[in-house]
C-alpha cells in the first residue's frame, strides 16, 4: 500500500514525492506517461554529445530564497543571466525593449531621461487596460507594438493580441536603462549538470518508486494507495465533462550545426519574418564547451502536448467549473500548471508544491503512544518532533520525520 500515488514526474510531482518521502516518511509511487522524469524540463545529451532541452529552453530564475535553497540540495548551480535579441527591421536588438533597442532601431542617441519622455510621446491613451494589445500600446505606442509584439503574439497564440488577456504581454517589461537581462530576479542560475540530473537526485530515495511509460488509468484499480496527487490536465481527469480547456502547443525542430557559435545570445526572437517564433542555442544555457553547437526552432501549434493555457475570460470560467469538481474530490490533490490551468514559471510550481506539502503535514496528527493512560513518548523524541531539540553530550540533536538525525 502506497501512501501517495503521484501522477506526473515534473516539478510539481517530483518536489512533492521528495518532500513526502524524506520529510514525512511516506511511501510514494510516482508515475509518468512519458519515458522519462523531469517533465518539460527534461534534458539529455544528443547524438553529438551536446546537452539539449528536449521541450525547448528552460531558464531558472526566482526571487524566492526558499525555492532556490530547496533545489540547491539536489544540484550545484551555474550562474547564468539570460539575454534575448529580437530580429526587427533587419537588425537584432535587445528584448525586452530598452534604451539600446530604441537608439539602435531608430539611429538615436537618447538618454534614459529622454527615452522616458519619448515613450510618453508615442504611447496611446487607453482608458481601461484589458487586453494584451492595450498593455503594449499604452506603454510604447502602436509602431513598437507592431514591430515587436503583434505578429509574435499571433504566431504564439493563434489569435490577435486584442483578443488575449492583458497578462500575456504584462510579463514583458519595458526599460529606460541599458539593462539587457531578460529577467531581473535575485537568483538566476542553471543546474550545473542539467535538470534531469537534478531530478534524479531529488527522486533517489528508498521510499520513492518510479513507473514510466505509464498512464494512471492503467494502474489506478490495481495498485493500492491512500491519496493521489495529480499534476496532469484537470479537464482530462474529469473526462472533459464540461469540454476541453484550450491550450497552445509547440513543435520543436532540433538541429546541430558544425560551428562553435551560431548566434550572439542564447535566444533570438523572430516576431515577423519566420514561421518559428524563436531560436535557442543551448550551449549558452549549459556552459558546455563543444566544437559543434545545437539549436532548437519553436513552431507554435494548435494541437499537441498542452503547454500554454489560453488566457481568455471564457477559459477562466470553464476552468472554474473544473476547479469546483477538483475541490470536491476527496483524497486527490491537484497541483501544477496543467492541474490548475495557469502558466507558472518553474519556481512558482516548486513553491506551489512546497506549500501543498506544508498543508498535508499540518493536516496529519502525530499519534502519541499511550500505555495504561500514560504518555510514553520518549522526551528526546517529543522535543525533536516539537522542533525544540535536545542536548546530548553538549550537542544539539534534531529528529526529522523519517527518523534520520
Amino acid at each position: 500500500m502506497f501512501d501517495y500515488l503521484i501522477v506526473g514526474a515534473g516539478f510539481a510531482g517530483s518536489v512533492l514525492a521528495e518532500r513526502l518521502a524524506t520529510y514525512s516518511n511516506k511511501k510514494v509511487l510516482i508515475i509518468d506517461k512519458r519515458p522519462h522524469i523531469a517533465g518539460n524540463a527534461y534534458d539529455h545529451y544528443n547524438e553529438d554529445g551536446i546537452l539539449v532541452h528536449k521541450y525547448g529552453p528552460h531558464i531558472f530564475h526566482t526571487n524566492s530564497k526558499e525555492v532556490f535553497e530547496y533545489l540547491g540540495q539536489f544540484t550545484e548551480w551555474r550562474p547564468y543571466e539570460h539575454r534575448v535579441l529580437a530580429s526587427v527591421d533587419g537588425q537584432q536588438v535587445p528584448m525586452p525593449i530598452n534604451l539600446d533597442t530604441i537608439n539602435k532601431l531608430y539611429g538615436l542617441s537618447l538618454t534614459s531621461f529622454e527615452l522616458d519622455k519619448w515613450f510618453e510621446s508615442v504611447a496611446e491613451k487607453v482608458p481601461m487596460v484589458k487586453t494584451s494589445e492595450d498593455v503594449v500600446v499604452s506603454k510604447v505606442g502602436r509602431e513598437l507594438y507592431e514591430k515587436f509584439f503583434k505578429n509574435y503574439t499571433r504566431k504564439q497564440w493563434g489569435m490577435d493580441p486584442s483578443e488575449l488577456d492583458k497578462s500575456v504581454t504584462s510579463r514583458v517589461p519595458t526599460r529606460t536603462n541599458r539593462d539587457d537581462r531578460y529577467f531581473t530576479d535575485t537568483y538566476q542560475a542553471m543546474p550545473l549538470h542539467g535538470f534531469t540530473k537534478m531530478f534524479e537526485k531529488m527522486l533517489d530515495h528508498p521510499n520513492i518508486k518510479i513507473m514510466l511509460n505509464t498512464d494512471y488509468h492503467e494502474i489506478i484499480d490495481v495498485i493500492p494507495f491512500k491519496e493521489m496527487i495529480y499534476t496532469g490536465p484537470v479537464d482530462e481527469y474529469f473526462d472533459f465533462k464540461y469540454g476541453k480547456l484550450p491550450y497552445r502547443s509547440l513543435e520543436f525542430k532540433h538541429e546541430t550545426v558544425n560551428k562553435e557559435v551560431f548566434q550572439p545570445v542564447a535566444v533570438v526572437n523572430y516576431p515577423n519574418e519566420q514561421l518559428y517564433t524563436r531560436v535557442t542555442e543551448f550551449k549558452y544555457l549549459t556552459g558546455q564547451q563543444h566544437p559543434k553547437t545545437s539549436l532548437v526552432y519553436e513552431f507554435p501549434r494548435a494541437e499537441g502536448d498542452p503547454y500554454y493555457p489560453v488566457p481568455k475570460p471564457e477559459n477562466a470560467e470553464l476552468y472554474n467549473q473544473y476547479k469546483k469538481l477538483a475541490d470536491a474530490t476527496p483524497n486527490v490533490h491537484f497541483v501544477g500548471r496543467l492541474a490548475t490551468y495557469k502558466y507558472y514559471n518553474m519556481d512558482q510550481v516548486v513553491a506551489q508544491a512546497l506549500t501543498l506539502h506544508k498543508k498535508l503535514t499540518e493536516k496529519e496528527k502525530i499519534a502519541v503512544p499511550v500505555v495504561d493512560g500514560v504518555d510514553v513518548l520518549p522526551k528526546v523524541v517529543r522535543e525533536a518532533l516539537n522542533g525544540s531539540g535536545s542536548t546530548v553530550n553538549g550537542s544539539s540533536t534534531k529528529l526529522s520525520m523519517n527518523g534520520k538525525h
